[in-house]
Formats: structure tokens, sequence, C-alpha cells
């Protein structure tokens, strides 16, 4: 190509836009930078091909433009796909508000202005057993304003070393109490934290926060002092003790597991067990283990809490209306016992032969696929190290190749890959997709 071929604007925007759903400003825009940018290569002696670039970066815009796709990674709360698919009447709750007017802030029992958080301030006590609670965008943003209000004016709060975790961004403890104004005072050691070196210092901070590692486990050598020692220690010296624990299983004992395994979930707190110990303030998320949308839920006395809630802070990271009426479908489902509804466990509670039955179906007739036991993730920092039995379909061959042709599909799959072969696991799809991942799967292998 020379500089004398290169196409006009118009002409190249002309061939390229059929073949992708993007708004024609873009096109335009792409294919004039392509155009410009292969242009001056060619001066400079070197050899491109403008339709090509325009074409790369055509689909790289797409492929980025938020869609659905299908998890078959058997990482049940996987962080890059958007953790928990929320139940439908959840999303359908979320979009009917968001469409239209709603009483967001209003009491249509008098017109007068009302409180955004009126709802979940009434259904969370109920739910948790706590005095109060309500809901901010996510749990960093609840841990952000529960130091801020407790302990941001340079009060100073007590965190065992063990507990100076690594958030996922790249964000860290250290960092955002530094950001909610609150000053660190670290106790312990990294693999021992004893309730004597919490007692050195409980007369001498404004608060005590337990950390629940959710994104990492230590073995060995190891020490740490329970929630309720230390919530016992924090009452007897005045201060409030911040439990953040995490993922948001609601019980330890997941009732609504029924027969199925629970050993999974051996080591994660409860909210209501954190908050019958006396924790002040109570920090869970309201995606991972809960099942809902993206938040982040503070509960515990009615005092802290409503000191969290009047914190300017609590503005900045404030729910809008559609999250608030997802988030409250999903607390009406666990208030009912209805908690089988939830996808995320409907998926974690699946048998392994129920597994085994759809990984079949969708394999059926397909030669170059087996079916092989494997361990399910709940993912997203949720109960580190634990897996759940499940049963895997596995191929072998070109790996990179057929995760390509895969997550190319419409609607796109997302397997795994490792030691040279392809796996998906049914388990963290849908079961309403089986007939998108066997479609696409003969595709990728035809």
């Amino acid at each position: 190509m020379t500089v004398r071929d290169l196409p006009a604007v118009d002409e190249l925007v002309h061939r390229l836009a059929p073949s992708y759903d993007l708004p024609r400003a873009i096109v335009v825009e792409v294919c004039r930078s392509a155009i410009d940018e292969t242009r001056q290569i060619l001066l400079d002696g070197g050899s491109a091909d403008a339709a090509e670039r325009a074409r790369r970066q055509l689909a790289s815009i797409a492929s980025a433009r938020p869609h659905a796709v299908i998890n078959a990674t058997g990482v049940l709360l996987h962080t890059n796909l958007g953790r928990a698919p929320i139940p439908s009447g959840a999303a359908d709750a979320a979009t009917r508000t968001a469409e239209r007017s709603s009483n967001v802030e209003i009491d249509l029992h008098t017109g007068t202005r009302s409180n955004r958080h009126a709802y979940l301030s009434e259904v969370l006590p109920v739910l948790t057993g706590a005095e109060a609670g309500f809901a901010v965008n996510n749990n960093a943003g609840a841990l952000l304003l529960a130091l801020a209000s407790v302990a941001g004016d340079g009060g100073k709060v007590a965190v065992s070393r063990g507990e100076l975790i690594e958030i996922g961004g790249s964000f860290r403890l250290p960092e955002l109490m530094r950001a909610s104004g609150a000053e660190l005072v670290e106790v312990g050691t990294t693999n021992r934290t004893r309730a004597s070196d919490f007692a050195d210092v409980a007369g001498a901070v404004d608060a005590i926060l337990k950390v629940h590692p959710s994104n990492y486990r230590i073995e060995g050598f190891h020490e740490d002092v329970s929630a309720a020692d230390l919530a016992a220690l924090a009452a007897q010296h005045g201060i409030p003790f911040i439990f953040d624990v995490g993922s948001g299983l609601i019980d330890e004992h997941a009732p609504w597991l029924g027969d199925a395994t629970r050993s999974w979930l051996a080591d994660e707190p409860g909210v209501r067990e954190a908050v019958a110990i006396g924790a002040d303030l109570v920090l869970f998320s309201g995606d991972k283990l809960f099942g809902g949308p993206q938040a982040g839920l503070i509960v515990g006395t009615s005092d802290a809490v409503l000191r969290a809630a009047r914190h300017p802070i609590a503005r900045a990271v404030r729910l809008d209306g559609s999250r608030i009426a997802a988030l409250a479908d999903v607390v009406d489902r666990y208030l009912a016992a209805d908690v089988s509804s939830i996808p995320f466990w409907q998926m974690a509670a699946a048998s392994v032969d129920a597994i085994e039955q759809r990984s079949r179906a969708v394999t059926q007739g397909m030669t170059d696929t087996r079916i092989e036991d494997g361990g399910s993730l709940p993912g997203a920092g949720s109960v580190p190290g634990a897996t759940i039995p499940t049963r895997v379909i596995r191929i072998d061959g070109d790996a990179d190749g057929l995760w390509a042709e895969l997550a190319g599909s419409d609607p796109p799959v997302i397997a795994t890959r490792r030691d040279g072969s392809l796996f998906l696991d049914l388990r963290s799809v849908l079961p309403s997709d089986d007939d998108h991942v066997r479609a696409a799967l003969l595709a990728a292998l035809s």
C-alpha cells in the first residue's frame, strides 16, 4: 500500500461499520485515526494497512463494551466476570426503578422527603439481629466510612499485623485507613497476635478493628484473637469494635444448603454471629456470599450506625435507587427463607451428580471431550483455599485457540486454560445457558 492507495474516511467507514455494533461516531473516529497513522507510517518508509488497523481497534472497542458472558470457569464469584449473578427478580426490580421515577427519597404517606435507606434500615436488623443497618456502594466504602465515623479525626485504631490486607485493585488497608483520617496502630506480628497484644494498647486507642482474611490464609505457626474476645476487650475499655467479616455469609451454619456439603464454609464467619458477640459495627459485602448486587452493608448498634450514616463520606459512597431495589429483593429472599432462589447458592448447592448429568448433556456426541473430577472455587476473595467438589469438561489440544473460539461466540463462553488443556465447569453456569455452551463447543470443535 502507498499513500495514494489510502481510502477516504467515508469509504472505510462504509466498509467496516456494518461489522461492529458501535455508534457511527466511534467508527468514524477510529477510521480517521487509522488512516492518519497509516499515512505517517508509509511516509516514514514502513508498511501498514489502514483497514486492518481500524478493524483491530474496532474489535477491541466492541469487546470492551459491557455485555453478558457465560462463566464456565468454575469460579462462582469471578471478580473479572462481575461476581455473583443476581436473581432475575432483583434485576427486574432494579430495572423498574431505573426506568422511571421511584420512591427513593420520598415518604408516600406524607409526601415529604425521606431517607433512601428507610426500607433497608427496617429489614437489615431483622435479618442480622443488629439494632440498625444501611448500605453503601461496596465493602471497601463501608470500611472507609466506618473508620472515618469512629476515628476519622486522627483517632487511633488497633489492627493485627496479620490482618493488614490488600483488597482487589491493589488497595491496601493501611492506605484506606489513612484516607479515612484514622491512625493505624499495628498489633502483634504477621503470624501471631494474642489478646494481650490488644490489651496493651486498648487504653490508648479509639477503636479496635478485626478484618477477616477472606482472600488469603495463614497456616502453620499461627495465632490470632477471636472476635468475641476483641468485642469484650473493646467493651471493657468503652471503645467501638469494628468487625469486617467480608464476604457476607449471613449465618455460619448456612441452613439453606440442606443436605449439600458445607465443609467449604468451615472457617467463614457469619454476620449474625458477629452481631451476637457484640460488635459495634459489622461490615460485609452485598455480593460475594450474600449473592446480591455489589454493595457494602453496615449493621450494628444504633449509635454506631447512626454516626456512620450521618458522616459526610456516607453521601459519597451511597447507593442509587436501582441498586437499593435489587439489594432489597435479595434481603427479602433471606427473610422469606427463599435463599435457594439466589443463583450463587443454587450453584454452590448443586450436587456433583447434577453437574455430571449436565456436563454429559452438553458434550453428547462430542468425541474430543471427557468429563473428570474437579474443584469449583467460591472466588472473589471468599473462603480462601476452599473448593467445592465438581465435575469438569476437559478438552485436550489447542487450549489457547479453543479458548479464543469460545470467547468469541455469542454470547461469549469463558473457560479456563491450564496444563495445555481447556476446562469448563458447569457449576458456575446457569442451567438455562447450557444450550449456549453446547452450541459454542460444537462450533469451536468443528
